[in-house]
C-alpha cells in the first residue's frame, strides 16, 4: 500500500489510510479516522476520531473534521463524522461530530464547501452542494442536493435546504427554502424560480413550466398553503420535480420561506 504522509504529520498507528493516501506537513489524524483512496489531506489539517473520509477528497490547510458538537449538553458520548467520495473541503473548513450517541453527521459526495465554512452537528448535506466561504450552517440542518449556499449565509438550526435551490450571500435563514428556487435577505425571502440553476442541471422547459405553476399557485394566487398543495397535484403536471416541491413543503416543520418576489412575472421557464 502506497501512502504519502509527510514526516511532520502525527498519525495514530490504528488510522486506517488506504492506497494514494497523501497527509501533509504537520496534519494530525486520531485515532480510529478512516481515509479513502487517493484523498488528499493539507498542512495542519486536523481529522479527529469518529471520522470516515471517502475516495479522491481535498482537504485543505487548516481544515478541522470531525471535532466535538458545539452543544452545551455534550458529555462526551461516541458520535461521528461520515463522509462520502469526491468532495473537496477548502481551508479552515470545520464539520462537528453528531450531537447524539453512535449517530453521524453526514457529508454526501461531490461537494464544493469553500474556504472558513462550517456545518454544525448532525447536519445531513446531500451530494453536488456547493457552499460558499464563511457560511455558516447550524447544527440538524438538511441541505438537498445541488444546493448552492452563497457567502457568509447564515442557516439556522433545523432549517431544510430544497434541492437545487440557491441561497444569495449574505442572508439569513430562519425557515425552509423549497426545493428549485432562489432566496436572498434577512430573513430570507423567496424571488422566484431558480431557472438558470435547473437547466443547468439538465431540467426539460416541460418541468422548468410545471415548477413555474406550481411556484405561483403556492406564492402568488393568494391561497393559504394549505389550499396550494391541494391544487397543484390538481392542476401542475405529475413530474417527480413538482412532487418533491409539494412534499417538501408538506413536511416542514419549521414553516417555509415566505415570498418577496419581482414585480415581473416569475413563469418565465
Amino acid at each position: 500500500m502506497v501512502v504519502g504522509v509527510h514526516p511532520t504529520a502525527v498519525v495514530h498507528p490504528d488510522a486506517v489510510l488506504h492506497e494514494g493516501v497523501e497527509i501533509g506537513p504537520y496534519a494530525v489524524v486520531e485515532k480510529g479516522v478512516e481515509i479513502g483512496e487517493g484523498t488528499t489531506i493539507g498542512a495542519h489539517a486536523v481529522i479527529h476520531q469518529g471520522t470516515t473520509l471517502g475516495r479522491e477528497c481535498t482537504v485543505g490547510p487548516h481544515a478541522v473534521l470531525g471535532g466535538d458538537p458545539q452543544h452545551m449538553e455534550y458529555r462526551g458520548v461516541p458520535t461521528f463524522l461520515r463522509i462520502g467520495n469526491g468532495n473537496v473541503l477548502r481551508e479552515f473548513v470545520s464539520i462537528h461530530r453528531s450531537f447524539r450517541e453512535g449517530e453521524a453527521t453526514v457529508v454526501g459526495n461531490n461537494n464544493y464547501i469553500m474556504a472558513y465554512a462550517h456545518i454544525g452537528h448532525d447536519c445531513q448535506i446531500g451530494n453536488g452542494v456547493i457552499i460558499t466561504s464563511f457560511a455558516g450552517i447550524s447544527g440538524h440542518v438538511v441541505i438537498e442536493d445541488n444546493a448552492v449556499i452563497g457567502g457568509q449565509v447564515g442557516v439556522h438550526q433545523f432549517v431544510r435546504v430544497g434541492t437545487m435551490a440557491m441561497l444569495g450571500g449574505n442572508s439569513a435563514f430562519n425557515k425552509d427554502i423549497p426545493p428549485y428556487t432562489l432566496a436572498s435577505g434577512r430573513p430570507g425571502r423567496i424571488y422566484g424560480l431558480n431557472v438558470v440553476g435547473l437547466r443547468r442541471q439538465g431540467i426539460s422547459p416541460q418541468v422548468r413550466s410545471a415548477l413555474s405553476k406550481a411556484l405561483r399557485l403556492l406564492y402568488r394566487s393568494g391561497l393559504n398553503t394549505s389550499e396550494a398543495l391541494r391544487r397543484i397535484p390538481q392542476e401542475v403536471a405529475p413530474y417527480p420535480e413538482v412532487l418533491h416541491f409539494v412534499e417538501f413543503i408538506r413536511g416542514s416543520k419549521r414553516g417555509i420561506c415566505p415570498w418577496v418576489g419581482r414585480k415581473a412575472s416569475d413563469g418565465e421557464s
